[in-house]
Protein backbone atom coordinates (compact mmCIF):
# COMPACT_ATOMS: atom_id res chain seq x y z
CA UNK A 1 0.00 0.00 0.00
CA UNK A 2 2.82 2.44 0.87
CA UNK A 3 4.47 2.04 -2.54
CA UNK A 4 1.18 2.68 -4.36
CA UNK A 5 0.45 5.66 -2.13
CA UNK A 6 3.85 7.26 -2.76
CA UNK A 7 3.58 6.57 -6.50
CA UNK A 8 0.17 8.27 -6.51
CA UNK A 9 1.59 11.35 -4.78
CA UNK A 10 4.40 11.49 -7.32
CA UNK A 11 1.98 11.07 -10.23
CA UNK A 12 -0.29 13.86 -8.99
CA UNK A 13 2.72 16.19 -8.81
CA UNK A 14 3.89 15.16 -12.29
CA UNK A 15 0.40 15.64 -13.74
CA UNK A 16 0.24 19.14 -12.31
CA UNK A 17 3.65 20.02 -13.72
CA UNK A 18 2.71 18.58 -17.11
CA UNK A 19 -0.50 20.61 -17.15
CA UNK A 20 1.53 23.75 -16.45
CA UNK A 21 3.91 22.78 -19.27
CA UNK A 22 0.98 22.39 -21.69
CA UNK A 23 -0.26 25.86 -20.76
CA UNK A 24 3.26 27.30 -21.14
CA UNK A 25 3.56 25.76 -24.61
CA UNK A 26 0.21 27.27 -25.61
CA UNK A 27 1.29 30.71 -24.38
CA UNK A 28 4.49 30.41 -26.42
CA UNK A 29 2.47 29.37 -29.49
CA UNK A 30 0.30 32.46 -29.02
CA UNK A 31 3.43 34.63 -28.53
CA UNK A 32 2.19 35.78 -25.13
CA UNK A 33 5.34 36.70 -23.23
CA UNK A 34 4.03 38.82 -20.34
CA UNK A 35 2.03 36.00 -18.75
CA UNK A 36 3.23 32.83 -17.06
CA UNK A 37 1.44 29.49 -16.97
CA UNK A 38 0.16 29.90 -13.40
CA UNK A 39 -1.26 33.32 -14.23
CA UNK A 40 -2.91 31.86 -17.34
CA UNK A 41 -4.56 29.17 -15.20
CA UNK A 42 -5.80 31.86 -12.82
CA UNK A 43 -7.40 33.59 -15.82
CA UNK A 44 -8.86 30.28 -16.98
CA UNK A 45 -10.40 29.63 -13.58
CA UNK A 46 -11.85 33.14 -13.39
CA UNK A 47 -13.24 32.76 -16.90
CA UNK A 48 -15.94 35.33 -17.47
CA UNK A 49 -16.92 35.54 -13.80
CA UNK A 50 -16.18 38.17 -11.19
CA UNK A 51 -14.53 36.82 -8.03
CA UNK A 52 -12.84 38.11 -4.92
CA UNK A 53 -9.14 37.48 -4.44
CA UNK A 54 -10.15 35.43 -1.39
CA UNK A 55 -12.30 33.15 -3.56
CA UNK A 56 -9.36 32.58 -5.91
CA UNK A 57 -7.15 31.67 -2.98
CA UNK A 58 -9.78 29.30 -1.55
CA UNK A 59 -10.03 27.45 -4.85
CA UNK A 60 -6.35 26.69 -4.38
CA UNK A 61 -5.41 25.72 -7.93
CA UNK A 62 -2.10 27.50 -7.89
CA UNK A 63 0.49 25.17 -6.42
CA UNK A 64 3.50 27.02 -5.08
CA UNK A 65 2.32 30.45 -6.12
CA UNK A 66 1.37 33.65 -4.38
CA UNK A 67 -2.12 34.47 -5.62
CA UNK A 68 -1.95 38.11 -4.51
CA UNK A 69 1.33 38.64 -6.38
CA UNK A 70 -0.03 37.00 -9.53
CA UNK A 71 -3.25 39.01 -9.38
CA UNK A 72 -1.16 42.19 -9.06
CA UNK A 73 0.88 41.21 -12.14
CA UNK A 74 -2.29 40.32 -14.09
CA UNK A 75 -3.74 43.75 -13.28
CA UNK A 76 -0.46 45.52 -14.20
CA UNK A 77 -0.30 43.69 -17.55
CA UNK A 78 -3.94 44.40 -18.42
CA UNK A 79 -5.35 40.88 -18.06
CA UNK A 80 -7.49 41.58 -14.99
CA UNK A 81 -9.61 44.48 -13.83
CA UNK A 82 -9.61 44.94 -10.06
CA UNK A 83 -12.21 46.88 -8.04
CA UNK A 84 -12.62 47.40 -4.33
CA UNK A 85 -15.80 45.84 -3.00
CA UNK A 86 -18.60 48.31 -2.31
CA UNK A 87 -19.77 46.24 0.67
CA UNK A 88 -16.43 45.30 2.23
CA UNK A 89 -13.69 47.88 1.70
CA UNK A 90 -11.04 45.30 2.67
CA UNK A 91 -11.97 43.05 -0.25
CA UNK A 92 -11.23 43.33 -3.97
CA UNK A 93 -13.18 41.90 -6.89
CA UNK A 94 -11.39 40.82 -10.05
CA UNK A 95 -12.63 39.98 -13.51
CA UNK A 96 -10.85 39.31 -16.76
CA UNK A 97 -10.37 42.21 -19.12
CA UNK A 98 -10.91 41.67 -22.87
CA UNK A 99 -7.29 40.58 -23.05
CA UNK A 100 -7.80 38.15 -20.16
CA UNK A 101 -11.00 36.72 -21.65
CA UNK A 102 -9.06 36.09 -24.87
CA UNK A 103 -6.52 33.96 -22.95
CA UNK A 104 -9.39 32.16 -21.19
CA UNK A 105 -11.00 31.34 -24.54
CA UNK A 106 -7.71 30.07 -26.02
CA UNK A 107 -7.14 27.77 -23.04
CA UNK A 108 -10.75 26.64 -23.14
CA UNK A 109 -10.33 25.73 -26.83
CA UNK A 110 -7.09 23.88 -26.01
CA UNK A 111 -8.83 21.81 -23.34
CA UNK A 112 -11.80 21.17 -25.66
CA UNK A 113 -9.33 19.89 -28.26
CA UNK A 114 -7.85 17.54 -25.64
CA UNK A 115 -11.31 16.28 -24.74
CA UNK A 116 -12.01 15.54 -28.42
CA UNK A 117 -8.75 13.55 -28.70
CA UNK A 118 -9.26 11.48 -25.56
CA UNK A 119 -11.40 8.70 -27.09
CA UNK A 120 -8.69 8.11 -29.72
CA UNK A 121 -6.18 7.76 -26.87
CA UNK A 122 -8.39 5.12 -25.24
CA UNK A 123 -10.04 7.24 -22.55
CA UNK A 124 -13.71 6.85 -21.75
CA UNK A 125 -15.90 9.24 -19.78
CA UNK A 126 -16.08 6.52 -17.12
CA UNK A 127 -12.26 6.44 -16.85
CA UNK A 128 -12.14 10.15 -16.15
CA UNK A 129 -15.06 9.98 -13.72
CA UNK A 130 -13.37 7.20 -11.76
CA UNK A 131 -10.04 9.05 -11.70
CA UNK A 132 -11.86 12.14 -10.44
CA UNK A 133 -13.63 10.15 -7.72
CA UNK A 134 -10.36 8.62 -6.50
CA UNK A 135 -8.55 11.96 -6.51
CA UNK A 136 -11.46 13.64 -4.69
CA UNK A 137 -11.34 10.90 -2.03
CA UNK A 138 -7.60 11.43 -1.66
CA UNK A 139 -8.17 15.17 -1.29
CA UNK A 140 -10.78 14.58 1.42
CA UNK A 141 -8.40 12.17 3.18
CA UNK A 142 -5.56 14.71 3.14
CA UNK A 143 -7.93 17.47 4.27
CA UNK A 144 -9.27 15.46 7.22
CA UNK A 145 -8.01 16.46 10.68
CA UNK A 146 -6.64 12.95 11.33
CA UNK A 147 -4.32 13.01 8.29
CA UNK A 148 -1.94 15.56 9.84
CA UNK A 149 1.20 14.22 11.52
CA UNK A 150 0.72 13.25 15.14
CA UNK A 151 2.30 15.31 17.89
CA UNK A 152 4.90 12.60 18.51
CA UNK A 153 6.11 12.87 14.90
CA UNK A 154 6.33 16.65 14.97
CA UNK A 155 8.02 16.65 18.39
CA UNK A 156 10.70 14.30 17.08
CA UNK A 157 11.71 16.76 14.34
Amino acid sequence: MKTSYLQTIQLVERLHRQCLELVKTELERLAIRDLNNVQALILFNIGEEELTVGELTQRGYYLGSNVSYNVKKLVENGYLVQQRSLHDRRSYHVKASERGVSVYRHLSALFEHHVAEMPEAGFTPEDLSEAGRVLARLLRFWSAPGSAPSASLTDAA
